[in-house]
C-alpha cells in the first residue's frame, strides 16, 4: 500500500479516536499491517522503478499529514497526528535501507511485515480507490469536528 494511503488511514482513525493519542498510534500502527495484507499496487521492476513511485509517494503522505494536521480541530490534532505516524512507521524500512543500508525494525519484524504484501501491478485500481475513501472519511471527521 502506498504510504500516502497508510497516512490517510491514521488521520482517520486518529479522528475517530479523537484525545487518546496512544491508542490512535498503536492502531495507526495495526492498521498499516492490515492495509498491507490487502491487494495493493507494487511488484516494482527494481529500484529504479520504486524510487519513481516512492519518492512522489512520500512527499504526498507528508504533505496530507500537515493537511490533515492542520484541518485538526486543536483538541483532536494530537490524536490525528498520532494516528499517522503510527500508520507510516512500518514503512520506515524502505527509506532507511536506501540512505543506511539496513531495516531499522527487527528481522521478525521485517519477516512478518513483507510476508503479508499482496502486491500486483494491476492493483493500482484499489490503491486509488482506498485514497478516495480514506480522505472523503478523514475529511469528513474532522469537519464533523469542527461543527460539533
Amino acid at each position: 500500500m502506498l504510504v500516502t494511503n497508510h497516512v490517510l488511514s491514521g488521520a482517520v482513525i486518529g479522528a475517530a479516536t479523537s484525545r487518546r493519542p496512544a491508542s490512535a498510534f498503536a492502531l495507526g500502527v495495526l492498521s498499516h499491517f492490515v492495509l498491507d495484507a490487502v491487494p495493493h499496487w507494487g511488484k516494482w521492476k527494481g529500484r529504479p522503478n520504486f524510487m519513481e513511485v516512492a519518492v512522489p509517494d512520500g512527499l504526498a503522505g507528508l504533505a496530507v499529514m500537515g493537511t490533515m494536521t492542520a484541518l485538526a480541530p486543536r483538541d483532536a490534532r494530537l490524536a490525528v497526528l498520532a494516528g499517522m505516524a503510527g500508520a507510516a512507521l512500518p514503512d520506515l524500512d524502505k527509506p532507511s535501507v536506501v540512505f543506511f543500508g539496513r531495516s531499522p525494525f527487527p528481522r521478525t519484524w521485517d519477516r512478518i511485515h513483507l510476508g503479508i504484501q499482496h502486491e500486483a501491478p494491476h492493483y493500482l485500481k484499489y490503491e486509488v480507490a482506498a485514497a478516495v475513501l480514506f480522505c472523503t472519511a478523514a475529511v469528513g471527521l474532522l469537519r464533523g469536528f469542527r461543527r460539533g
